[in-house]
């Protein structure tokens, strides 16, 4: 059985596996045994295989930042991925998981200058693999361009999407449904930061546009899923 790692970033296990959304179905489809984890809260202490013992790794979205040493956890997941790098285990970055995946490759991830939320049409340079859009945005940060790797997709505001040998990061979220967005959001009301978020966020205009554009977006995620996997070379 061909197995994939779902990586989340969120202190609650339910929430966390909610947030995969329409990434583990689109993998599943293909064929792949998944196995959902964090590096935090309730799952900090699970027992986590080895990373080359998967044959994909796709790293999820986080409310925290990849730049930020002080999270306890983040030197382990950190350490984790690079041996997937080194194993050349091929990794699927989304948001957070993307940025992280270009700082281990030598990229540098920032405060961006411009936030991004809702949904954006990208500029691709590859349509066969990045569509494009518009995809779900929801982020503050950004990342550059790891050494040696291709751009994949802009927007006026960030780089969107690289390639790095079989290693693909994205700043968008190809995975978002409405049950997602609404764990987002009891996320941000267990960590006591939906007021804050809401001060700056159309969060009403967004969910009821996710909710709109679900099912569009599920075909969309279940296309780049197969996209990433052809040019990842993983057999399923």
């Amino acid at each position: 059985m061909t197995r994939a790692a779902l990586v989340f970033h969120e202190r609650d296990h339910a929430l966390g596996v909610r947030n995969v959304g329409s990434i583990g179905p689109a993998l599943r489809t293909s064929g792949f045994e998944t196995t959902t984890f964090s590096f935090e809260g309730d799952s900090r202490d699970a027992d986590r295989p080895a990373a080359s013992s998967f044959d994909l790794i796709v790293l999820m979205g986080s409310p925290d930042a990849a730049y930020d040493d002080a999270l306890p956890w983040l030197a382990e997941e950190i350490a984790w991925l690079g041996d997937a790098v080194a194993q050349r285990v091929p990794v699927l970055g989304v948001c957070f998981g993307g940025q992280l995946l270009a700082r281990v490759l030598g990229g540098t991830v920032t405060r961006a200058a411009e936030s991004e939320h809702g949904f954006v049409t990208v500029r691709t340079e590859c349509d066969e693999l990045i569509p494009q859009g518009p995809w779900m945005q929801f982020h503050d940060d950004t990342f550059t361009l790891p050494p040696g790797a291709e751009p994949l997709a802009t927007t006026a505001a960030a780089l969107q999407a690289f390639v790095s040998g079989p290693h693909i990061g994205l700043q968008f979220h190809p995975e978002i449904t409405v049950d997602v967005f609404e764990s987002w959001i009891e996320g941000w009301d267990a960590r006591g930061v939906r007021a804050e978020v809401e001060s700056s966020v159309d969060v009403p205009a967004i969910r009821a546009e996710v909710a709109r554009r679900e099912q569009t977006s599920i075909e969309a995620c279940s296309r780049l899923i197969d996209a990433v996997l052809a040019r990842a070379g993983v057999s399923r």
